[in-house]
């Protein structure tokens, strides 16, 4: 199994938990992180060697990802697995699976790349490299079918994992939060580059919400292991603004506040799951953004809008993503108490939507794979 980031750890220990009843002996190898690690996977690198987002900053690092690719595909062929699972991660993992594939292993892909939303063509990629795709999302499956891939809607894990109603009172308590205060949580990402890009605006916008509501409290989940990275921009965007910075717990932190000021990516639909108004946001290099504009096909980029349909909640991007319009549009939800129950609505819908038992259905076309 390959999970290139945070996320992907997440999915790959989700589903690793429902393998593991089904093959209690199965030995899992690759590259995750500390979740796929609680099920007994062997990380040969860790999952912080692919954490990287947009065009520009994977060029810094392509020696060294590309060098990472051609000794785990060595590896995989001459120790030929009974089955390769690349979960997200697409740019690394379909050129992998390719190779894998082309040498007789049987290969599957675990979230299907966003072909619905921009590069459309890598559909005919997905076609060589993958033996089988599951998707987390109900309309994926048919689209693929049009292109003669096999696939399965298998749900989204954070569904199941995320209870239905939100135990906002017993993480306040968990958390040390009063009852009655209104918290702010901010999460720029999981990504180094995402926190260099997001960071700053996230936390002077945290500053210019403190400047306007002394009384509001924000906090800040911190991956494990990027605390050391996230202090001196505190110190030099948020100075003075009373922002916790907590290792993990970030779904403690969003079952606890009242609005979310956020990174797009998969903590969006993380903060749908729990019922939450947010501000989706998202900066990269400019060269990376444009990019990514030209290739786009829908006008949302967030998943809670994907998956809707419409903005029900607003995205600022790039240069739009000031500090000012993403206080306004903080306070917005905060000033707004109708709106975010019409809000919560369409969030439980969503959530009803997803929840599939993922590991259960993910496991059943695994073995149909490893069958065939």
């Amino acid at each position: 199994m390959v999970a290139g980031e945070a996320s992907g750890d997440l999915l790959a220990g989700l589903v690793l938990g429902g393998m593991r009843q089904r093959w209690p002996d199965a030995r899992v190898q690759g590259i995750g992180g500390p979740r796929m690690a609680e099920h007994g996977f062997e990380a040969w690198w860790p999952h912080e060697k692919l954490a990287v987002r947009g065009y520009v900053e994977v060029l810094r690092h392509y020696r060294e990802i590309a060098g990472i690719r051609r000794q785990l595909a060595q590896r995989l062929l001459d120790e030929r697995p009974d089955l390769f699972i690349g979960v997200d991660a697409p740019d690394f993992n379909l050129g992998l699976e390719e190779q894998l594939r082309a040498g007789g292993i049987r290969t599957i892909q675990f979230v299907c790349p966003s072909i619905w939303a921009w590069r459309g063509k890598r559909v005919h990629r997905i076609r060589r490299s993958a033996d089988h795709v599951l998707c987390l999302f109900p309309f994926e499956p048919e689209l693929l079918a049009q292109h003669d891939i096999p696939a399965t809607y298998v749900g989204h894990p954070l569904a199941d994992t995320i209870p239905l109603e939100v135990p906002r009172q017993a993480s306040r308590l968990s958390l040390g939060v009063a009852p009655d205060g209104v918290v702010v949580a901010l999460l720029p990402g999981s990504r180094r580059s995402e926190i260099e890009y997001n960071g700053p605006k996230i936390l002077a916008a945290a500053a210019e919400l403190h400047r306007r509501r002394p009384q509001l409290q924000f906090l800040l989940p911190v991956v494990p292991g990027l605390r050391a990275m996230v202090e001196p921009l505190l110190s030099r965007h948020a100075a003075g603004v009373p922002i916790r910075l907590l290792d993990g717990r970030s779904h403690e932190v969003l079952a606890a506040c009242d609005t979310v000021l956020i990174a797009s990516g998969t903590a969006t639909l993380e903060a749908a799951l729990f019922k939450k108004p947010m501000v989706i946001t998202y900066s990269m290099h400019w060269l990376s953004a444009a990019i990514m504009r030209r290739m786009g096909y829908l006008p949302w980029v967030g998943l809670p809008n994907i998956l809707c349909r419409e903005f029900v909640v607003p995205e600022l991007l790039q240069e739009a993503a000031t500090p000012q319009s993403l206080a306004d549009a903080t306070l917005a939800w905060l000033d707004d108490p109708q709106r975010c129950e019409a809000l919560t609505g369409r969030f439980t819908e969503l959530h009803h939507l997803l929840r599939r038992n993922t590991a259960q259905a993910a496991t059943d076309a695994i073995a149909k794979v490893l069958e065939a």
